[in-house]
């Protein structure tokens, strides 16, 4: 029983002991290499000018639709579903262009604290 128990604790000591090492490898990995490889770079790269061009997009995206759900509740001329499908558009455009933004800004928070 006391063997058994001792075999026990000893595998999770050696499991424990492997997740730690390949933690401070992953660690330590950035440190012992010169530089990440070509193709990581240049994905890194990609990925950073796709979330630019949708920041820049988002913009004017978000404007067109706030401007047509505008017009749409000025021209409703007293028609409450129209009035109501504009209001929708309204607030659900303002709240994708805030998601947008957040997101942009989380994006770019862990980007300077990994760095």
């Amino acid at each position: 029983m006391i063997k058994k128990m001792n075999l026990k604790y000893k595998i999770y000591f050696i499991i424990y002991l492997c997740i730690i090492l390949i933690l401070i490898s992953l660690i330590n990995s950035r440190e012992c290499f010169a530089a990440d490889p070509t193709l990581i770079t240049k994905l890194k790269n990609a990925f950073e000018k796709i979330s630019d061009y949708i920041v820049k997009l988002a913009t004017p995206i978000a404007a067109v639709a706030v401007g047509s759900g505008a017009i749409m509740k000025k021209f409703s001329f007293g028609d409450e579903e129209k009035i109501r499908m504009g209001r929708n558009l309204i607030r659900g455009s303002l709240f994708s262009y805030g998601f947008i933004l957040c997101t942009d800004m989380i994006l770019s928070l862990i980007n300077t604290l990994v760095k």
